[in-house]
């Protein structure tokens, strides 16, 4: 099959790789439709982030249809669409247990690795260094799913990729820094940076029933994007952020 690889800082190839093999019996394999490239793969681009090794395939925002089950994996079947988070989780761990799915006590198959390196390890990642587990990424034809029947977004056919593409990793990003801010029907809500994830949030406040939200960055298509979204654009380079702040929160 046909991959980006990583092969060195500044040096991501299209590369031909091997087709992904079931390994375990909870695994799925599915061929990817669409995928997209995260903000934090500049990180891999620019080798900030330690563990790469040379033809690891990237990736970690991507779904598409499955293609083969482990014979363990009760909850696809062969035809499924579905949205592939992130991050790998048991789903049976204490961690997956309580929901803290990003600390996997199983899905990082380099824990020590990562121990050494943070601490305490996460959980596995697609596509994101032997750090997290080594894993293959979905900017490729195909990808092998540990724990595919707790790692999954199943997607109804009345949705199409575009709609559901971002429930990966970036709008559930930019809706839990939300969630976190426990946003009540009084609030004004202030997103710094109309980024991707800014966007999200400025989604997610409103949807999360803030009185108002503003946004704040200098490039215009990102306001305009905002404002599409229900914000009130604040551009930093012509007007003074804090004086704007005060009047829409009456000081």
């Amino acid at each position: 099959m046909k991959a980006l690889c990583w092969h060195g800082k500044n040096d991501v190839r299209y590369d031909t790789v091997p087709d992904p093999q079931i390994e375990h019996p909870r695994d799925a394999i599915i061929n990817v439709s669409s995928c997209a490239i995260c903000g934090s793969d500049l990180h891999l681009f620019d080798h900030f982030i330690p563990g790469m090794e040379c033809g690891d395939v990237l990736g970690h925002e991507f779904m598409g249809e499955v293609m083969e089950v482990g014979r363990d994996n009760k909850k696809l079947k062969v035809g499924d669409r579905i949205v592939v988070p992130f991050t790998i989780n048991c789903g049976e761990c204490e961690q997956c247990r309580r929901g803290n799915f990003s600390v996997c006590e199983r899905s990082n198959r380099n824990k020590a690795l990562a121990d050494k390196a943070f601490g305490h390890a996460g959980a596995g990642l697609f596509g994101y260094s032997h750090l997290t587990g080594g894993y293959a990424g979905g900017q490729a034809e195909y990808v092998r799913v540990p724990f595919a029947d707790a790692t999954h977004i199943k997607v109804p056919d009345s949705l199409t990729d575009e709609q559901v593409l971002f429930l990966g990793d970036i709008f559930p990003t930019g809706w839990q820094a939300a969630v976190q801010c426990d946003i009540q029907p009084t609030d004004t809500v202030v997103v710094w940076g109309a980024g991707p994830v800014g966007q999200f949030c400025v989604r997610s406040a409103v949807l999360l029933g803030a009185r108002q939200v503003a946004v704040i960055d200098n490039v215009p298509e990102r306001l305009a994007m905002a404002e599409a979204g229900g914000a009130i654009a604040i551009d930093f380079d012509r007007e003074s952020v804090l004086e704007r702040l005060q009047e829409l929160t009456n000081g």
